[in-house]
């Protein structure tokens, strides 16, 4: 079993910074495929981002491509969502998403095959 926490969120002005971690614990973190999805009020789940385990191959969504980086620290079991120039429409609930992978450069667009997930943490972006 793995056990996700995200951290980092929080209400920011348009064009503003925020930097994301998700501490993941209980699991071989290194052959954990990672990433990021968001749900705004009213919309369903997206994708935002993912990284395999290695680090060695991510994937952006082309709404936040040029905006947002995903990176991992093995030796601390976190993996990070670099968030710059946010909008508006950035606001949502960010959740970190986490499944075991065969191969190092997997990563995961959709949320369906991720079976362990946090508890989500706020992003708000003011206008």
């Amino acid at each position: 079993h793995v056990q996700l926490v995200e951290s980092g969120g929080g209400l920011v002005q348009a064009g503003g910074s925020l930097r994301l971690s998700c501490a993941a614990s209980g699991r071989t973190f290194s052959r954990l495929g990672m990433g990021w999805f968001r749900q705004a009020p009213g919309k369903e789940r997206e994708f935002v981002a993912a990284i395999s385990w290695s680090g060695g191959r991510t994937s952006y969504s082309d709404s936040v491509k040029g905006r947002f980086t995903i990176s991992r620290d093995n030796a601390k079991n976190t993996v990070y969502l670099q968030m710059i120039s946010l909008k508006p429409e950035d606001t949502a609930v960010y959740y970190c998403a986490a499944k075991i992978m065969i191969s190092s450069d997997s990563v995961l667009t959709d949320p369906s095959p991720y079976p362990y997930w946090g508890q989500g943490t706020q992003v708000t972006v003011s206008s």
